[in-house]
């Protein structure tokens, strides 16, 4: 089993390179899994309070729980992707199960954060794009997706993902074997991946 880790930034085009990854491989040889499905179960908590999580930040993120279920999956083994909330912010009582697959991407801000998540990966890549245009790109989304509106989204953007994101997800470029300008716009960079993959798999 390879897998591989996909980071970068809000925004950046992470979900545009998967997509064009899963294309260009064979049908049913690759598992996608979200870091988004395993934020923490925060149902314990009023809704006002929920809203004030700073969701950019590694501790948001039951790291522990992804590590598990990648450790299982090489060893052949199903399991129960958890299924989040943006609108709640809590975890559903259902799960999505996954089943071990000859490619496993992990897709997510903060997947190369964790080195013992790292240590998981066969391939590690940072999707890499203009913080005005991620910008541009988290507005659209949160209006559209996730109900919120451009005054909210523009003070979660000052107050915690653009922090985070200097603090947190931008030095985990450092890990990446490959970076990936421009997201998923970047075809070459997505095709040598792409080829990449292949040649490790068969």
């Amino acid at each position: 089993m390879l897998v591989i880790g996909i980071a970068g930034g809000t925004g950046s085009g992470k979900t545009t390179v998967v997509k064009k990854i899963i294309e260009k491989l064979p049908a049913g040889e690759v598992a996608v899994i979200s870091q988004d499905s395993y934020y923490r179960d925060n149902s314990h908590l009023p809704m006002d309070e929920r809203q004030k999580i700073n969701y950019d930040h590694p501790s948001s993120i039951e790291f522990e729980l992804l590590v598990d279920h990648i450790i299982k999956l090489k060893a052949g083994r199903s399991v129960p992707e958890p299924i989040y909330s943006y609108l709640t912010c809590t975890r559903s009582e259902e799960t999505r199960e996954i089943q071990p697959k000859a490619v496993v991407i992990i897709e997510g801000i903060l997947v190369l954060f964790p080195a013992i998540l790292r240590e998981q990966m066969g391939i590690k890549v940072y999707v890499d794009c203009d913080s005005d245009v991620r910008l541009s790109r988290v507005i659209q989304r949160d209006i559209i997706e996730r109900g919120r509106n451009v005054q909210t989204v523009l003070e979660r953007y000052e107050k915690t993902v653009r922090p985070s994101h200097i603090q947190f997800i931008e030095p985990t470029k450092q890990f990446a074997d490959i970076i990936v300008p421009e997201g998923g716009n970047n075809l070459v960079a997505i095709n040598i991946l792409t080829n990449f993959i292949q040649q490790n798999l068969y």
